[in-house]
């Protein structure tokens, strides 16, 4: 009686497992606990090693509430520690071969070949050997390949032996043929050199005639420079003359532009003083043409009355040598001499008095004849105005088309101009508002990658499972997700090392759609010879539903809650990896989470402490700590990557700022337009409101008095022709008389 009792104590203290003790839990190894009765709430279990010549080692397992904690020589120690100290002493606990369990021996006895040599190579430890004897076998193999090369190299060798033999023996030929070529050659390169000398020398002369041109070219060059450097000084005083002058060009186009009606004006008026001047020229051609026939009109008249005379005093003559030849005495009596004195009195008188009738009858006429010389000089001369009207008013109504014209088309440029210049102000109102942003963002991430102290340095080994990577989401686009620390992201950075030791080696596990391609890409890594990987297919991988209940618990949550990923499908990947897994804040709530109620469950604090069913405990190593860094790492990619976005971004809006001179160019020469515009229109206004109305109402004017000239002229020269008749007859008289 007893025995199973001591085996139980002895794998106890050895660190079996509870379910290999024949209890549920280690609290029902403490006597009278089975019946509820416990002796004490602690029990442990020590186990002295001797050895001879060194000192006693003391291995304790201590049952501390559900749990237990390892000790050697009364210095606590993790399992891991324990274990290793055992196995030095040659107790394997996994190996179990130092305890022979009842029904052992039998369950050994009826193993196959195969699980008893994996027994045996447990037990022995020599599976530990296992990779370094694959390793070997390779090594064997790839010897043996080498020599198998190498014999054939051997007889390849052996043949090229032959062949160089026959090769060498032309070669000789070959050389003393060479030898021959090279003494001929020397004697040509010594002719060669020889001339070669005599130009050298030649041409050091012409150096140094050169250098001597050189130096006068550089002193001269100095000069010069010295003469550019004034000449740019002048150029900038004149660039500044240039810009005042421009600007006063400014000034006085727009002084042009106002002034511009006026000029208009001022050389219509002087068009319309030229034709008016035209007109009054003409006037006086005519005026002095009826001079010149009035002029010789008396000449006729004096010419006639001279004619007259002499005749009167020819007839006279001819009647007093008539009389005298005759004979007849002509003197008269008294009273005939008294009759004829009265009868040339009467004569006198009459003849005087038509004489005055004439002369009032000749000024009449002189001047009725300058009345209607006048009338038809104002006609000719309101006739000309007409005309000169008629070009203005064509003219006004010219420059009326040709400014409407101008106005429509500088109206849709200056649309364009607007359009051009809202297009170009959103453009780089824009890209000054996205450049501050991008600064900011800029700001920010170099911050972030100041403050990340990572060291960036990758391995050939990362370097070759990168590529290796790339190459396989190449083959199968679509197919590959990638590795899993690069599709998701702890929510926060403190989540950072449970994370990592819940994913473990699944972190690096290559996510694909199916188990084909994961076969596919493990054959491509194979031929590759790339170290083994780790392949999560989503259509194979056998996910039990999430517990819902434990989103309830205090002081706990999901693992897969605290991690975001992209892609969503990838989802059943992080379930698998993760499982039900709980991450605490601290040790105590995930011991207490894990261990303290009905149902354990798998949970993890935050510096990596990890509890899991079986209640194995394993705390956050350096390493691990190591490994959680990669988050980093990839959240300093992701920077990195940000920036340089950014960076690309800030060239291009930069580029897009950079049309703020061509704004500024656009908004210039829409200001520009917008004036001309303006005094196109206000000259268009004024054209047909003053302009053209003036010319239409002076036209107006001007047309009424030339219908008014027609029946003016017509009157006068009706009194002319009466008056002209009445002087003929009034002649007659005269004549008569």
């Amino acid at each position: 009686a007893g025995k199973s009792n001591l085996m139980d104590a002895i794998s106890f203290v050895l660190g079996e497992k509870t379910s290999n003790l024949r209890v549920k839990t280690l609290r029902d190894l403490i006597h009278g606990a089975p019946v509820g009765k416990p002796a004490a709430s602690r029990a442990f279990v020590s186990m002295v090693y001797s050895e001879e010549g060194a000192e006693d080692r003391t291995f304790a397992r201590v049952i501390v509430g559900s749990s237990s904690e390892y000790k050697i020589n009364n210095r606590v120690v993790q399992l891991s520690e324990y274990s290793e100290e055992l196995e030095k002493l040659g107790i394997l606990i996994k190996a179990r071969n130092f305890l022979v369990f009842q029904g052992a021996v039998e369950s050994i006895a009826m193993k196959n070949p195969k699980e008893r040599t994996a027994l045996f190579e447990e037990i022995s430890r020599s599976g530990e050997l296992a990779p370094e004897y694959d390793k070997r076998k390779k090594e064997m193999v790839k010897a043996e390949e080498d020599t198998q090369f190498n014999y054939h190299r051997k007889k390849n060798i052996a043949a090229e032996r032959k062949e160089a033999k026959q090769e060498k023996e032309e070669a000789d030929r070959y050389q003393r043929l060479k030898d021959e070529v090279v003494r001929a050659q020397v004697q040509l390169q010594l002719f060669k050199l020889f001339h070669n000398e005599a130009e050298i020398e030649k041409l050091n002369k012409e150096l140094g005639l050169k250098n001597r041109e050189i130096d006068k070219d550089k002193k001269r060059m100095d000069r010069v420079e010295d003469e550019l450097k004034d000449r740019k000084k002048e150029l900038g005083k004149m660039m500044r003359e240039q810009q005042q002058i421009e600007k006063e060009i400014k000034e006085k186009d727009s002084e042009l532009n106002q002034k511009r009606p006026q000029y208009i004006k001022a050389k219509e008026n002087t068009s319309h003083k030229i034709k008016k001047l035209e007109a009054a020229r003409k006037s006086l051609q005519n005026a002095q043409k009826q001079y010149k026939k009035r002029k010789a009109d008396m000449d006729e008249l004096e010419k006639e009355m001279l004619s007259v005379e002499k005749s009167r005093q020819e007839f006279e003559e001819r009647m007093e040598e008539e009389s005298q030849s005759q004979g007849r005495d002509l003197t008269l009596e008294e009273n005939q001499v008294k009759k004829y004195h009265r009868l040339k009195e009467e004569a006198s008188k009459r003849a005087a008095t038509l004489a005055q009738e004439l002369e009032k009858f000749n000024r009449d006429q002189k001047a009725d004849q300058d009345r209607l010389d006048l009338e038809e000089r104002k006609k000719v001369e309101t006739e000309a105005k007409i005309k000169q009207k008629l070009r203005e008013i064509e003219e006004n109504q010219k420059r009326i088309e040709k400014l409407e014209e101008y106005i429509a088309t500088s109206k849709q440029s200056l649309e364009e101009q607007k359009r051009l210049e809202g297009e170009l102000t959103e453009e780089v109102e824009l890209a000054k508002r996205r450049i501050d942003e991008i600064n900011k963002e800029l700001n920010q991430v170099m911050e972030q990658l100041g403050d990340a102290r990572i060291d960036r340095q990758e391995s050939s080994r990362q370097q070759r499972k990168a590529e290796i990577m790339d190459s396989i989401k190449r083959l199968y686009p679509g197919s590959v997700y990638g590795r899993l620390i690069d599709l998701c992201q702890p929510t926060q950075k403190k989540y950072q090392i449970a994370v990592t030791k819940v994913l473990g080696k699944n972190m690096d596990a290559i996510i694909v759609d199916s188990e084909k391609t994961g076969r596919d890409c493990i054959q491509y890594i194979k031929e590759q010879r790339g170290e083994p990987e780790t392949f999560l297919p989503l259509d194979y991988l056998e996910v039990k539903p999430t517990d819902e209940k434990l989103r309830e618990l205090r002081g706990a949550k999901l693992v897969i809650d605290v991690i975001r990923y992209e892609p969503p499908h990838i989802k059943k990947a992080l379930q698998f990896a993760c499982g039900n897994a709980l991450v605490c804040d601290n040790v105590e709530d995930a011991r207490r989470i894990a261990f303290g109620g009905h149902q354990r469950h798998k949970t993890v604090a935050l510096d990596g402490t990890l509890f899991q069913k079986s209640g194995v405990i394993s705390g956050g190593a350096s390493d691990l700590k190591a490994k959680a860094r990669r988050w980093d790492e990839k959240a300093v990619d992701k920077l990195k990557e940000k920036k340089e976005r950014l960076t690309e971004e800030l060239k291009e809006q930069m580029k897009a700022k950079r049309k703020e001179a061509e704004l500024r160019q656009v908004q210039s020469q829409a200001h520009g337009l917008q004036m001309r515009l303006k005094y196109s229109q206000s000259d268009l206004e004024q054209t047909k409101t003053r302009h053209l109305a003036l010319n239409l109402q002076e036209k107006s004017k001007l047309e009424s008095e030339l219908a008014n000239f027609g029946p003016r002229i017509n009157d006068i020269k009706r009194i002319i022709q009466g008056r002209e008749r009445e002087m003929k007859d009034l002649k007659e008289k005269m004549n008569q008389v």
